[in-house]
């Protein structure tokens, strides 16, 4: 007997089927449970696995986009909304959606986005949970635009960073047909407190990009003028930046009326890098105009340098000098471990100029490095650029140098500042890298 004086297993205790009690309702009682246990467990399972996702994104607008798309999965709805906030806090600067198809999406060409009025700005004015079952019938409904598609049930949950309101979370039209209920608002909410600090990390990520980009731009030179040469050179970051790059570059004409130029790369991506390719870039100059040494000499010197007063991590170069010459001009270089130079001729075609590479700086200056000399007919265009413009993790190097070739003997009509954006522009590699370029072009007539 248990305690109230009623049979063992009876209903009270979860057992079997009391007197008079239908043994298949019962059962049936019991199987609801046990489904709406699953539906909570996967639910679960679905909130950790979506926290997992909007956090592992740094792209502050795919963060908000994943954020609304994953709110829809978790609550089965159909349509999505994020209404960013203006500073102010008063009215909206950014609407981000989902769920339209594109045939709903042009019937909204040419209308603005909400800026909080009617039920959205319900949720501005007052940020706590909003659950609305019929969308027209609500005291703050001022009606659709025209081409909206119809909406009748709405979920709204705001969206905090750093205790502030950044924006309110909308859902609306379950796929079932069914009002939102108690459940979706709760897990909304949950996704929503995971938002706001996924959005926050975006956010200190951008400012750090941008910063270090910034940065980086000032320590790279605008290029001097180089009459009677002339050059451009671009600088771009890597897809996805882990802080400050090392690759550099540098042009200048020297009393000797020879051009030279050159390009590295430091390894690594952090301030350390950094200030090892502003030492050594501005090392190298002073070493240029001290001497009018062999460009292999002037690397030597470089690396004895440099690694003699700072910690120079492992660092790539191309050193060229463009030397007057009894006809044209001569083109005078030596590589530290870097991809060799790119001459394009006056009729459109390209090659690369190999010849016997040296080590990079950094491992031992004692090492020779080679010197290489090949002839430049007037209106010639050399190209040095580091290895971001063409290595691919997916194919061999030699296949983005090939099809770096290609592109140049495309746009070789293309004045100077046009060719190097077109190549940074379209350029064969996975864009993961940072990726400078720098090209020269002789006069068009003799030196003499």
């Amino acid at each position: 007997m248990s305690p109230a004086g009623e049979p063992a297993g009876s209903p009270g205790e979860g057992g079997l089927p009391g007197p008079g009690e239908d043994p298949d309702e019962r059962l049936e009682g019991v199987a609801a449970q046990l489904r709406a246990l699953a539906r909570s467990t996967d639910r679960l399972q679905g909130l950790l696995s979506a926290v997992v996702a909007i956090g592992g994104d740094l792209d502050l607008p795919a963060v908000l986009h994943r954020i609304v798309t994953t709110a829809m999965e978790l609550a089965g709805a159909r349509y999505g909304a994020l209404a960013v906030l203006a500073p102010s806090g008063d009215h909206l600067e950014q609407f981000v959606t989902a769920g339209l198809t594109e045939e709903e999406r042009a019937a909204l060409a040419g209308i603005d986005f909400p800026h909080g009025c009617g039920v959205l700005g319900q949720l501005i004015r007052h940020p706590e949970p909003l659950r609305v079952d019929d969308i027209p019938s609500h005291p703050a409904s001022v009606g659709f635009p025209p081409g909206h598609p119809p909406m009748r049930t709405l979920l709204g949950v705001a969206v905090t960073v750093r205790g502030e309101i950044y924006g309110d979370l909308y859902l609306s039209e379950r796929v079932d047909g069914r009002p939102f209920d108690q459940d979706d608002e709760e897990i909304v909410r949950a996704l929503a407190g995971a938002a706001g600090i996924a959005i926050d990390n975006a956010r200190l990520f951008g400012y750090l990009r941008d910063s270090a980009e910034q940065f980086q731009r000032l320590l790279l030179p605008t290029l001097p003028d180089l009459a009677p040469f002339s050059g451009a050179a671009v600088y771009r970051t890597a897809a996805e930046p882990a802080g400050v790059g090392g690759d550099w570059y540098d042009a200048a004409v020297l009393p000797d009326q020879a051009c030279v130029a050159v390009i590295g790369d430091v390894v690594g991506h952090d301030l350390h890098a950094a200030a090892a390719m502003a030492q050594a870039r501005n090392m190298l100059r002073a070493l240029l105009y001290d001497r009018r040494s062999p460009p292999s000499s002037v690397l030597t010197q470089l690396d004895v340098t440099v690694g003699a007063i700072t910690d120079l991590p492992v660092t790539t170069a191309c050193l060229a000098r463009i030397e007057p010459a009894a006809e044209g001009w001569t083109l005078h270089w030596s590589t530290a471990g870097h991809l060799p130079p790119l001459v394009l001729t006056p009729d459109g075609r390209a090659r690369y100029l190999q010849g016997e590479p040296g080590i990079p700086l950094g491992i031992d200056p004692e090492l020779h490095r080679p010197d290489h000399i090949h002839p430049l007919p007037a209106g010639s265009t050399v190209v040095l650029f580091t290895d971001g413009l063409v290595e691919h993790p997916a194919r061999p190097i030699d296949h983005g140098l090939d099809a770096l070739v290609d592109l140049v003997a495309a746009h070789a009509d293309r004045p100077l500042d046009e060719l190097v954006r077109i190549l940074a522009d379209r350029h064969p590699s996975d864009g993961h890298d940072d990726m400078a370029i720098l090209a020269i072009r002789t006069p068009p007539g003799d030196p003499t």
